[in-house]
């Protein structure tokens, strides 16, 4: 079961597109870095602290990158390495966590050093998003001028990661697994907690003293030292969904360190968890209607209704209940009871992207013709799980450890119960089931290390922050709050659906970030793209 709600994308730019990855998936792998390259990078004259100065002066051996897990070979022009890091900056003589990263070499004679990527998460992995995905990441002008570095944060992936439960099937009942009694009860409150509380253990005792220090502070300022380190005086970001408060955050810590940086999807800093939980229900909501719209032009739609959206909507909020109160069970090769908030998820998942849209459809006639498995598929692929039952990577456990310590969340069951009103209100088909998430990080075992607070990054250069008007996982008001907070923000705003703009919405947007990257130009006024 879903028990934590807040819906940061576990995904986020991973979705090449919907229609295709959600039956292919992205493999990890673990790269081997042989001793065949070394760059020693062109340090800089800054002057640096001499507690943590051995790290940001690391030489990085890049090496070929291992094969993903079909045998494929990773391209040539790719190479990978390990970067170390304190477990805690502020004791940088105590244990390290290794980084991993991936480098695609620019295409130019005269690079202008590297550009960063973060796919968004918190939890995707920057290193496979790079490795199979690049041209989806980054159009070809800036493959041509950057030497484009995809990482994995602390606690990512192929980096030093979260590890909480090490069997699949105890994966798949936090995931999938039905909460008992009546939604909302305090039998179903109590399980939740409960439930919540083995998660943490599990987390706490697998993966050590690292779960504390999986913050997006501590990835900043891992972020600082690999510019340091690949011999960059800035940093160039590009950072897409959750990537944006990161590279937010990183404005804000190293102000005079920022190059070129844009942050597409944009998170707003200064919300509380609660805030984002019901910014976003509305914003799948209204994805979802617009959704319904699309559908109902459409020779045929699977909730047809009376032929507009409110009913159809109607239509989907009692497909919900009856399936909460009445789950699907198991039929044929699939074990897993299919509940009301797979089926959420798995509606959620196509509408990051309206090229999937149609599969929508596959899904919501196959829930309503209580036909589990298009109904798993799609919140399989949310979830990171193939076809075999295990999970292709940590998505899951590092999105609620570093979101835990980013969001403080209260433990007062009347509070939740008074959010859990406003989502019902605000989004009555899809809020129901984004309520009570705070069971998880009331219950973890470290508190809150940061405080939702507007960044300004007094200081920085000029930043661009796109928004997309129909964006449902990061809502377009996101956008325009972070623009306004930053000192030197500058919004780019796209009139579309979908999650995310940049390399995959129209060539006002590209041509906007291409300038900027390459040529430090910033749109005069918001081009409204």
């Amino acid at each position: 079961m879903r028990r934590w709600n807040l819906q940061l994308s576990l995904r986020s730019s991973l979705a090449v597109a919907l229609s295709t990855t959600l039956l292919v998936g992205l493999s990890a792998c673990i790269p081997s870095f042989p001793n065949i390259s070394v760059d020693m990078g062109t340090r800089t004259a800054e002057k640096l602290d001499p507690a943590v100065a051995s790290f940001y002066e690391q030489q990085l051996t890049w090496g070929t990158c291992a094969p993903d897990a079909a045998g494929t070979p990773v391209a040539a022009v790719m190479q990978c390495t390990r970067v170390s890091a304190p477990i805690d900056w502020a004791k940088p003589a105590g244990e390290t966590v290794s980084l991993a990263l991936i480098r695609h070499e620019s295409t130019k004679k005269n690079s202008l050093g590297s550009l960063f990527v973060n796919p968004g998460g918190p939890g995707g992995s920057g290193l496979n998003f790079i490795r199979d995905s690049l041209d989806y990441a980054v159009g070809k002008p800036l493959q041509e001028s950057y030497d484009i570095v995809g990482f994995d944060p602390r606690g990512v992936g192929q980096s030093t990661p979260v590890t909480c439960y090490t069997d699949p099937t105890q994966t798949d009942d936090l995931l999938y697994g039905l909460t008992p009694a009546a939604r909302g009860s305090d039998e179903w409150i109590a399980a939740r907690e409960a439930s919540a509380r083995d998660f943490a253990a599990a987390c706490a005792a697998n993966t050590g003293a690292l779960l504390a220090h999986v913050d997006t502070v501590s990835a900043a300022k891992d972020l600082d030292m690999l510019r340091y380190a690949l011999g960059n005086t800035h940093l160039n970001y590009l950072g897409y969904s959750y990537g944006t408060l990161l590279g937010a955050t990183y404005a804000d810590l190293f102000p005079t360190h920022v190059g070129r940086m844009v942050l597409d999807g944009a998170l707003d800093p200064s919300s509380s968890g609660a805030d984002v939980t019901l910014t976003q229900a509305v914003g799948f909501e209204n994805a979802l209607r617009s959704y319904l719209a699309w559908c109902l032009s459409q020779t045929e739609c699977p909730v047809a209704g009376d032929g507009n959206v409110d009913s159809a909507l109607a239509d989907i909020t009692a497909l919900l209940a009856n399936i909460d109160t009445n789950p699907i069970l198991p039929s044929g090769t699939e074990t897993r009871t299919l509940g009301a908030d797979t089926v959420v998820t798995a509606i959620i998942a196509p509408l990051y992207d309206k090229t999937a849209w149609s599969y929508l459809s596959t899904v919501l006639a196959a829930a309503q013709a209580r036909t589990a498995a298009p109904v798993f598929e799609s919140a399989d692929w949310y979830n990171g799980r193939d076809g075999s039952g295990t999970y292709r990577d940590n998505s899951t456990e590092a999105f609620l450890a570093i979101n835990c310590l980013d969001y403080p969340a209260s433990a007062d069951v009347a509070s939740w119960r008074t959010d859990a009103a406003a989502l019902s209100a605000s989004a009555p088909v899809i809020g129901p089931y984004f309520g009570f998430g705070d069971a998880t990080c009331a219950n973890w075992p470290y508190p809150a290390t940061r405080t939702p607070a507007p960044i300004a990054a007094v200081g920085s250069p000029d930043i661009l922050v796109i928004g997309t008007t129909g964006d449902p996982a990061t809502p377009y008001q996101w956008a325009v709050n972070l623009s306004g907070q930053l000192s030197r923000g500058h919004l780019v705003s796209y009139a579309g659906e979908g999650h995310t703009a940049y390399n995959k919405s129209n060539s006002c947007v590209d041509d906007a970030v291409v300038a900027f990257f390459v040529s430090s130009v910033v749109p005069a006024t918001d081009p409204k793209c």
